[in-house]
């Protein structure tokens, strides 16, 4: 999956708009009963405490052996579909009531909506309910999410993804005032009624507690990987270009490669990337320890400053696409499918999506990641950690029939590869949402145009990496990348510690992104970074290192 950022909106004030604030004062900045150490300076949760609340891991019999295994936490990997599918669940989990209203993500055009779309009326059926959904703009799904939180007015299944988690603030008070506790559904055997949540990994459940409570269900992560910097590969062979193997390769290639006069540069906004090939810290944001095992940020180290002084000179020497330059909201993923751009950082989620459709377009497409390397010498590092894609909440007062009627759509929507729901998840119907070949389901126009992860948003599924009959060689190839990138994943110091930073450095985030984006654009000079960092740790920074602090002392760590 792609983990996209955008502009977070300042939400002081977020208890009140809840209104929870006399509740808040009484409990010293949390809601009473809660175990989180919430307050308004953040807070702090041992997640490694709370194994008694998660449900018990149980296989799942009659689902395939992985042809490709995985290196956790990276998925495993099926080349072929199985002969037959099995039939996870027997019983329609619907009871026919009234529409269950669901709120997602969408990145790219929306699908078709209600009975305009054949692929609900399918999976509806199968369920026997009807869920309506209300699909959200991706990029600023924080924005929504803020304002539908504020207002009180959840739907009854509520996707939210983790990268957005972090930019809300006080989110835990918001989790216990408006969602149900999921504990006494789950936790221990009680799981047993739901038998495909049952297979999820412990720590994606682990992830799912606020306030001592399981309050979500997860959806695993099916990689580990933030980002991965994807090259034109058919375009570089053309040109004899090999994919670069180090920070001064890759800026000698994207000096040959960009071409003004034919409209073609070099790069989108490889930021991230080139702090990773740096060795900028990535855990919690961008946090390490020091050798005196103080906690830093990112923007504190040279190897940040490294990065920047790096993206300074790709960007005076113009290399980056002007429209990219210019403004936030240009669209490097089509720049990169036109040919505009031979590079372009983004989540692996992009990678076999693009590769379907763009080969259909333009014969011999063909885009993979550049293999990571260091910048600096020794070994890479790669940012990631197994943290789930997303957390799907229900709304709080239902009462425990329609919990559990959602929770069994839940269970059905997680069934797992091989089986004939996990099939009509993925790919619809046969015949009209996808052919069936010797290889496989094969979406058909139809089938790109109306499934848009729709049910996978709110599932839970165990992540594999299933077979692709359009572009047969992706999984070998993520697989291949994925087993080697993982080898280099950054160690947390802060691993089994879950946190709310606090509010006021949340808010400084954007502002100083945007500072330093300014910067590294050629807006302001480099020796203003100094100056930024200094803003920044006065706006939030050196309160968030104090309580990434103390929560390891209180560990004993």
């Amino acid at each position: 999956m792609t983990t996209p950022t955008g502009p977070t909106a300042d939400r002081r004030g977020f208890l009140s708009l809840l209104g929870l604030g006399a509740v808040a004062v009484a409990s010293g900045g949390t809601l009473a009963g809660c175990g989180d150490k919430a307050t308004r300076g953040g807070g702090t949760q041992n997640l490694d405490k709370l194994s008694a609340l998660l449900p018990e891991q149980r296989a799942f019999a009659g689902t395939p052996q992985p042809d490709i295994k995985g290196t956790r936490p990276v998925p495993d990997g099926y080349t072929k579909f199985p002969a037959e599918l099995i039939d996870a669940v027997a019983d329609k989990p619907g009871a026919g009531g009234p529409a269950i209203r669901a709120m997602v993500p969408v990145w790219g055009p929306a699908p078709p909506a209600g009975s305009s779309n054949s692929y609900f009326t399918a999976v509806n059926a199968e369920l026997g309910a009807t869920v309506e959904f209300s699909m959200q703009d991706g990029a600023a799904y924080a924005d929504k999410l803020g304002a539908l939180l504020g207002a009180r007015d959840v739907p009854d299944l509520l996707c939210v993804p983790s990268w957005e988690v972090e930019k809300l603030a006080r989110f835990s008070d918001a989790v216990g005032a408006l969602f149900e506790d999921l504990t006494p559904y789950l936790q221990g055997n009680k799981v047993a009624a739901y038998p495909m949540l049952a297979t999820f990994p412990a720590g994606a459940w682990r992830e799912s507690c606020w306030n001592e409570r399981l309050m979500a269900v997860p959806n695993p992560t099916d990689g580990p990987f933030p980002w991965a910097l994807f090259q034109r590969k058919d375009l570089l062979d053309k040109a004899g270009l090999a994919a670069p193997k180090s920070i001064d390769e890759l800026f000698s290639v994207g000096q040959e490669v960009t071409n003004p006069g034919k409209g073609v540069w070099a790069f989108s906004d490889i930021f991230q990337m080139v702090q990773m090939f740096y060795k900028a810290p990535g855990s919690k944001g961008g946090w390490r320890l020091r050798a005196d095992g103080t906690p830093e940020f990112k923007y504190e180290t040279p190897e940040y400053r490294q990065a920047a002084e790096f993206m300074v000179k790709v960007y005076k020497a113009g290399l980056v696409h002007p429209d990219i330059v210019a403004s936030k909201g240009a669209d490097a993923k089509q720049l990169l499918q036109g040919g505009k751009i031979l590079f372009h950082q983004d989540g692996p989620g992009m990678w076999q999506p693009m590769q379907a459709e763009q080969q259909k377009i333009t014969p011999g497409f063909n885009i993979q990641p550049v293999p990571l390397f260091s910048a600096t010498g020794g070994d890479p590092l790669a940012w990631g950690d197994d943290k789930p894609i997303s957390f799907l909440f229900i709304k709080k007062g239902l009462g425990q029939a329609r919990v559990e009627e959602l929770l069994r759509i839940i269970n059905w929507c997680s069934a797992p590869f091989g089986t004939k729901e996990f099939d009509l998840r993925e790919y619809g119907v046969e015949g009209r949402h996808h052919t069936r070949t010797a290889a496989g389901p094969a979406k058909t126009e139809l089938g790109f145009k109306e499934i848009q992860n729709q049910y996978f948003f709110i599932s839970g599924r165990s992540p594999v990496v299933p077979p692709s009959p359009q572009t047969p060689d992706y999984v070998p190839q993520v697989m291949a990348y994925s087993n080697e990138t993982v080898k280099y994943l950054e160690k947390d110091p802060w691993d089994g510690l879950k946190f709310e930073m606090p509010a006021k450095y949340k808010a400084s985030t954007v502002p100083t992104e945007d500072k330093i984006t300014d910067i590294v654009r050629g807006r302001r000079p480099l020796t203003d970074l100094d100056a930024v960092v200094k803003e920044w740790r006065a706006a939030g920074g050196d309160e968030a290192r104090q309580m990434l602090a103390a929560a390891l002392a209180d560990a004993g760590r």
